[in-house]
């Protein structure tokens, strides 16, 4: 991070806000000429700042109403367990996010479903069947209050 100035948050900034903007308009959001932009773009992605770009979609309108934040304890935690389970969660396109975590729970899941039997399929059929898991816990959001993905870089600097 040390190598980042002002000039670098503030492409970060925009780009997190608009991953569609040209090079142009974020040149000239910035004031700066369209090369030096180009390049501090360029040298953000090869250093792995930015790592790519996405469309944020909307769940709901694509039929996924239900969102559930689910916590795993295991019985095992096994270099081959973990890898297991790792490529299990890889792999379903259910799962949101997968977080290992202190406290009660050794794994924090963010799942997304069409309706509650489509949840329900996916506890019984991925994760009931997961190796040495001892717990699962769920949590079902009643209302998204907020969503979000962007960074405070513009704070950090």
């Amino acid at each position: 991070m040390s190598d980042l100035d002002k000039t670098d948050a503030a492409i970060l900034d925009c780009l997190q806000r608009d991953g569609r903007l040209s090079n142009a308009k974020l040149a000239e959001h910035l004031s700066l000429s369209e090369t030096p932009c180009w390049r501090r773009v360029k040298r953000l992605e090869e250093q792995g700042v930015i790592e790519g770009y996405q469309v944020m979609l909307n769940r709901r309108k694509l039929g996924l109403g239900v969102m559930a934040f689910v916590q795993l304890s295991f019985t095992q935690h096994t270099t081959e367990a973990t890898a297991a389970f790792e490529r299990i969660i890889q792999a379903s396109p259910n799962v949101l996010a997968c977080h290992n975590t202190t406290g009660d729970a050794d794994f924090l899941l963010q799942v997304v479903a069409r309706d509650l039997d489509d949840y329900s399929r996916f506890v019984e059929e991925v994760l009931r069947k997961l190796p040495f898991v001892s717990s699962i816990r769920s949590n079902l959001s009643l209302r998204e209050m907020k969503a979000s993905n962007r960074l405070p870089v513009t704070d950090i600097l």
